[in-house]
């Protein structure tokens, strides 16, 4: 066999971790385009409280996200993952069989408890060859991005169809078959390896924060999202004040996703290929900013308009959730990625929990239009940050295993170090590996690997 192709363990443990990845993600997504519009009718329901409902799984997810990646070091992460995945399906059933606001709010609240996404990208490092392991979070990575688009088409169907609550029960029986699918079809990892690339490491997280180019992502995806959340509090009520049926929404956002998918593969080509990373993050910001103007002009009147605005939005978005995790990989120090994407993951949360209580309060205190110019402010605000920003380093992050000889020589690290291509490096000899950041144009793994092979 390629030594470069997956074993069939690898691919079960690509599609299986990808796959309860996915149903747990489309559980989360599939109640944001129809809680505004089918929630209002729950007891004790307002604007203010139906963002906080959309938001708060956010919250818990960032309070929860970090210290279940490191728990999972411990107690191990298949049962890590089937815990996560039985506390999400608990807020479902308790979403489901209220009828308060309250009840959907501590639903969805335990909902994001269930923080299991550290857990799954660290089990998928355990089960995953070096040479294999960036194909395998590619995959994690593209599954997010369609689960995303599928959910936001199928909530409105079933909801219009079943209702609200059987929309809960649907996601807890999701979850469910994520827990089935962990036990039965996810190979168990023999040892757990400790990679700084996929894995958060205890007494990393000073440098990481103290990073003033991961800083600027950070609030980067902090302002996508919160962006995101508020929009769609207002989103669903404006189409429909627009002539718009709820039971409709779906065919917009069906094609303006198809739309957004095509458009983005160029872009992404463009980014990379062409190193053009930061005009293509701050032409994206730009396109947010002119989105969310488009969408208050409309006035929830013009359902054109308004179905503009929400395509520009989705174009924008879907390039943004592709490129910045790219550069948090290009920026993060050597030996620091995981750590890294986990505070990264915690500012999308965060983003999450302030969009949606920000734009419920908002649109009951101010109407659909003080939502879209808060928004079109705050991107705004983000396209400042952004133009302070550097072009990134096109560099991919290696981890190398050290054999014992290896380990125990002190030049390594300066040796990796001198090699063309090489921007950073770091030995790590309890762990045995190296963590080296390379311009794959100029070098790549075989030959640093021969290197340290040599010794």
């Amino acid at each position: 066999m390629n030594d470069n192709q997956m074993t069939p363990q690898e691919r079960r443990a690509t599609w299986g971790l990808g796959t309860v990845f996915s149903l747990r993600m489309l559980g989360m997504f599939m109640v944001l385009p129809v809680l505004t519009t089918y929630g209002m009718a729950l007891s004790g329901a307002s604007e203010a409280l139906i963002g906080i409902a959309i938001g708060i799984y956010g919250l818990s997810q960032a309070l929860f996200q970090i210290p279940f990646g490191l728990i999972s070091d411990r107690i191990g992460r298949k049962p890590l993952i089937v815990f996560g995945l039985l506390i999400f399906a608990l807020g479902s059933v308790i979403a489901a069989v209220t009828d308060s606001i309250w009840g959907v709010i501590i639903g969805r609240a335990l909902q994001g408890s269930g923080a299991i996404a550290a857990a799954v990208m660290a089990l998928l490092s355990d089960l995953t060859r070096e040479q294999n392991r960036t194909k395998a979070m590619a995959f994690i990575g593209i599954s997010f991005g369609v689960t995303f688009a599928i959910a936001m088409v199928l909530g409105p169907i079933i909801t219009h169809a079943l209702g609200l609550h059987a929309l809960f029960w649907m996601i807890a029986i999701l979850a469910l078959c994520g827990i089935g699918i962990t036990l039965a079809v996810v190979p168990s990892a023999s040892n757990h390896v400790l990679n700084r690339e996929s894995s958060m490491v205890k007494g990393s997280f000073t440098k990481v924060l103290n990073n003033a180019k991961l800083l600027k992502l950070n609030f980067g995806i902090m302002c996508l999202h919160i962006l995101l959340m508020s929009s769609f509090v207002v989103l669903p009520q404006v189409m429909e004040q627009a002539g718009f049926p709820p039971s409709e929404h779906w065919k917009v956002y069906l094609i303006t996703m198809l739309v957004s998918f095509a458009a983005v593969i160029p872009f992404i080509i463009y980014a990379e290929k062409k190193r053009r990373m930061k005009q293509v993050f701050m032409g994206c910001v730009a396109v947010l900013f002119v989105a969310e103007i488009v969408l208050w002009s409309a006035g929830g009147h013009s359902f054109w308009i308004i179905v503009a605005g929400i395509q520009l939005f989705f174009l924008a978005f879907n390039v943004m959730e592709a490129i910045l995790p790219s550069l948090i990989s290009k920026e993060s120090p050597a030996g620091y990625k995981g750590t890294a994407m986990g505070v990264y993951s915690t500012s999308q949360f965060i983003g999450v929990a302030i969009g949606g209580s920000l734009g419920g309060w908002l649109y009951g205190f101010a109407g659909a239009g003080a939502v879209f110019i808060v928004c079109a402010a705050l991107a705004a605000v983000w396209f400042t940050v952004s133009s302070t920003m550097q072009e990134p380093p096109y560099v991919s992050s290696l981890r190398i295993t050290l054999s014992e000889l290896a380990v125990k020589d002190s030049a390594l690290e300066a040796r990796l170090k001198a090699q063309p291509g090489v921007a950073e490096a770091i030995v790590v000899p309890e762990e045995r590996s190296a963590y080296v950041k390379v311009d794959t144009k100029v070098t790549n793994r075989k030959a640093l690997e021969q290197l340290v092979n040599a010794v």
